[in-house]
């Protein structure tokens, strides 16, 4: 089974700052100037397929090894050197993570519905108050899942629409390589991401030296936020999900984030 996205860009409240300056187009031209986005967001994905396709990290002779090496190479980059730009292109880019795990954990919760574990991992991650209060993204005691957080984050700050078309095609195309994956193992890679895979993830995404403004507090205030909520080893998010031992081709899970970072951030490979 395969579980629907909320990946319209930014459809409630918090709407993306560039469909709220299509919106400013509507008239005589408004859905032509609509169409064009349309098309360029889709040039801009094919674009970004291409590097994906072409990537050696996705050369499916390799990707047999651990994805415990996947999360070293991610800890390894520059994430110091980052421009604050790029830090925000982070934020984008995990966006489109924190959808796709906010729905393995849907899927692991339909196919094990009887594992108390994964319930009790579930209402930490979604509809769940464990990140409030924020300023801009939840009120004290408000309760969302996990990305929809990240998606009222990056409303807090506008860019460029050609750059947000190119993160949105970076994330879309992550996502695509995601949904080709097997329900089980999506299940299966959730005690890859809590039981250590995404704290050390965090705390190297974390060396930036840029943090200034609501988004970036925002996007700061989440990853100390998963450190906090994963580290403890008996009690933390890690430990209700050890018991599932993931496949080899979680592996290419790990690879495809590896690759949306860069693609969002090329400086993390100077």
């Amino acid at each position: 089974m395969h579980f629907g996205t909320r990946l319209e860009a930014f459809p409630t409240k918090a709407r993306s700052c560039f469909d709220l300056r299509q919106q400013g187009s509507v008239g005589a031209d408004g859905g032509r100037l609509r169409g064009m986005a349309k098309m360029g967001l889709e040039r801009t994905q094919t674009d970004v397929r291409r590097e994906f396709s072409t990537s050696v990290l996705l050369n499916p002779e390799i990707s047999a090894g651990s994805y415990e090496t996947v999360i070293d190479d991610i800890c390894r980059l520059e994430w110091a050197g980052l421009t604050r730009d790029e830090v925000v292109n982070t934020a984008w880019t995990y966006y489109y993570f924190s959808v796709q795990f906010c729905q393995n954990v849907g899927i692991a919760r339909a196919l094990f519905p009887a594992d108390k574990r994964l319930e009790e991992l579930d209402a930490g991650e979604r509809n769940t108050d464990n990140l409030s209060p924020c300023p801009g993204v939840v009120a004290v005691g408000e309760r969302v899942d996990h990305d929809e957080f990240m998606r009222r984050t990056l409303a807090l700050e506008p860019i460029d629409p050609a750059r947000e078309r190119r993160l949105r095609a970076i994330g879309e195309t992550y996502l695509e390589k995601v949904r080709a994956t097997g329900d089980l193992t999506r299940a299966l890679s959730l005690a890859t991401y809590e039981d250590g895979g995404l704290e050390r993830t965090f705390k190297a995404i974390l060396q930036a030296k840029h943090w200034d403004g609501p988004l970036l507090h925002a996007f700061k205030h989440f990853l100390e936020g998963h450190i906090r909520l994963d580290s403890d080893p008996q009690h933390g998010h890690g430990s209700l999900c050890r018991h599932m031992a993931p496949s080899k081709d979680v592996y290419d899970l790990w690879v495809a984030f590896k690759v949306s970072l860069v693609a969002g951030a090329p400086g993390l490979v100077k």
